[in-house]
């Protein structure tokens, strides 16, 4: 948990207190509402060594003590009491009922489906919304070996199909069911059958995309089975993506020839490193590479987010229209950032606040996301990006919005940095 600063107002001995106990008042000046934290501490030395040693050791283990208990407050006030229609409970609820009614988009199950899908899962566990998980296990099982839907997966050896695995990997993760395991460890271990020189799966292209594409896949298959392999295959292709595309301001390019930092994209590398980040042990040799660049690309999006808590399409360029899917994909990096204590709570929470508030008023009254970028496809130009068409709806919105939720309500993994 991220700690954030604490103010002493004087420290005194109370005529009125024992001689061994010290009466002691903190605040952080960060907090919204600034609330203090007091109490009586007792301590070993008598009240009469407060002007040496004892006032001191009074003051430090008081200091350990009640940080913690600021860092909670810090925490409830930035990610509690939401502004109408804006809590992540009701927003997770409607968009994730939303999906179970939404048909397929396109002639496959596309990466935008599977992002949502999986983010209504997460949505269900950390609600313990049964009924909804049971639903989503429903709409999935046309899907399996001998389903009525088997033709709408996607069957090329690419990130975009491939990714298809971490729904059912989802599925085993909370039903313990054995055939969801089995079914989407496939594609996890078909993406490394022929890697290449360096250990880098075969579908490694150096597009941002792919920093979660193919990232998410191989954590889910360690998240479902232990197995260390799958963590190091993850940690090893984030480490060879940011190395290859990111830029001294700490965002991303699209791709190597292409040097401009559309929004979306920039999102999948986010929230693949947020993701992957929630899993990687304190030791792992990958670690501190990752987090760096991590918070690298949080500093530069603090600076880059604009008045209205929103980000831009292209990210750098205030021409560019306000984009939901982006900005719903670094809100979830930044409350996971916050919440994990990688971030700074004072100087994050605010903003991450400020992003998810945005973002649930891009939410029309059908549930749908709205002002989502239509696929973009790679291209060294400038107008290309810029005028990219706006869409209503789209998979590629409704995921973030159900991983920020998720990320609102979970109780988090402790901080490991």
């Amino acid at each position: 948990m991220s700690r954030v600063p604490l103010i002493f107002s004087p420290l005194t001995c109370l005529p009125k207190l024992p001689a061994n106990r010290l009466r002691l008042s903190l605040y952080n000046p960060h907090l919204m509402e600034t609330p203090r934290l007091s109490g009586t501490l007792k301590i070993t030395a008598p009240c009469a060594s407060r002007t040496g040693s004892g006032l001191l050791a009074a003051w430090i283990l008081t200091a350990a003590v009640l940080s913690c208990a600021a860092s909670a407050t810090a925490q409830q006030d930035f990610f509690n009491n939401w502004p109408p229609g804006a809590s992540p409970q009701e927003v997770g609820e409607r968009v994730a009922a939303h999906f179970i009614t939404q048909p397929h988009q396109g002639s496959t199950i596309f990466y935008g489906e599977v992002a949502a899908w999986y983010g209504a899962l997460t949505f269900a566990q950390a609600t313990s919304d049964t009924g909804l998980r049971d639903q989503l296990v429903r709409r999935f099982d046309p899907l399996l070996p001998g389903g009525s839907e088997t033709t709408l997966i996607g069957q090329r050896r690419h990130v975009d199909d491939e990714i298809f695995g971490i729904v059912p990997l989802e599925i085993a993760i909370q039903t313990k069911d054995p055939k969801y395991l089995a079914y989407g460890k496939q594609n996890a271990d078909r993406q490394w059958e022929n890697p290449q020189p360096d250990g880098l799966s075969a579908e490694t292209r150096y597009w941002i995309d792919d920093m979660y594409m193919l990232t998410i896949l191989q954590l889910q298959a360690y998240r479902a089975t232990g197995e260390k392999k799958y963590l190091d295959r993850d940690a090893n292709q984030m480490v060879a993506y940011l190395e290859k595309l990111q830029q001294p301001n700490g965002l991303f390019y699209h791709a190597p020839d292409v040097p401009f930092f559309w929004g979306r994209g920039d999102g999948w590398v986010a929230a693949g490193m947020a993701e992957i980040l929630r899993d990687l042990p304190a030791n792992h040799p990958q670690r501190d590479r990752i987090l760096r660049s991590y918070k690298s690309m949080m500093a530069a999006l603090l600076r880059y987010q604009g008045k209205d808590g929103m980000w831009r399409q292209l990210i750098d360029h205030d021409e560019a229209w306000p984009e939901s899917s982006s900005s719903a994909m670094f809100t979830f990096a930044m409350i996971s950032g916050v919440k994990n204590g990688w971030l700074d709570a004072a100087k994050y929470g605010p903003a991450a606040r400020q992003a998810w508030i945005a973002v649930a008023g891009y939410i029309d009254q059908n549930s749908d996301v709205t002002s989502v970028c239509e696929g973009t496809n790679k291209k060294n130009d400038l107008a290309y990006y810029l005028q990219r068409r706006r869409r209503t709806g789209d998979y590629h919105g409704q995921a973030p919005v159900l991983w920020a939720a998720t990320a609102l309500l979970r109780d988090d993994r402790p901080a490991r940095n």
